[in-house]
């Protein structure tokens, strides 16, 4: 998946379809970041949290990757002068090794729902073996089991994963179980909150020895 066609006015596209409900997932759990030191960010796209984080957190170090050049670039511009504590990786997580192994805060905001089940046991493993008492935070898209909650967000997957594989390439067609990858790879759920819903919701996940 390559955001650059649609990296300029992803923003305001969000926008229309969410208002700033996206955002507010992205944001839930700020205040539990503050303390972070050593920091990953996959797939955080056009830098709207980095630059909220930054300026939340005024000692943290960030690796920062995205597969859209073009979102590297919204985001380094958002950074300002707090860039400097920022490395931007231009790769694609599935293929990237992190530098170090000393993270205690992971952040994946409306990501995981790019992979597969295979994707994602690989992927989530990979990256918890870099972390130290890390913290995970997951904002996504969430598939409620039954009843109205159930038929409102399997519509909007439906369009959604269907606009994303014609405008960026996407391959996956559905929502694939990360809790699984996270519980198997040593993390535990701690708080969770729901909106829309259902279909959008905020994870806070402990790294436990």
């Amino acid at each position: 998946m390559n955001c650059d066609p649609i990296a300029r006015w992803y923003r305001f596209m969000e926008y229309g379809a969410f208002g700033r409900a996206l955002e507010r997932r992205r944001f839930a759990f700020l205040t539990e970041s503050a303390t972070a030191k050593r920091v990953l960010m996959l797939g955080e796209g056009d830098g709207r949290f980095l630059k909220a984080f930054l300026q939340s957190n005024q000692d943290a170090t960030v690796d920062y990757v995205d597969a859209s050049e073009k979102m590297l670039s919204l985001a380094k511009h958002r950074a300002g002068d707090d860039g400097h504590r920022v490395a931007f990786h231009h790769a694609n997580a599935l293929a990237w090794s992190p530098p170090r192994g000393d993270y205690d805060l992971i952040v994946t905001h409306f990501f995981l729902d790019c992979f597969n089940e295979v994707e994602l046991a690989e992927l989530v493993p990979r990256i918890a073996a870099h972390g130290s008492a890390a913290t995970w935070i997951v904002s996504d898209f969430h598939q409620p089991k039954a009843g109205f909650a159930a038929l409102h967000a399997a519509s909007w997957l439906r369009l959604l994963y269907l606009f994303f594989r014609f405008t960026t390439g996407l391959r996956t067609k559905s929502l694939a179980d990360y809790r699984t990858a996270l519980h198997n790879s040593g993390f535990r759920l701690q708080r969770s909150a729901e909106v829309q819903a259902g279909l959008l919701i905020s994870e806070l996940w402990k790294q436990c020895s």
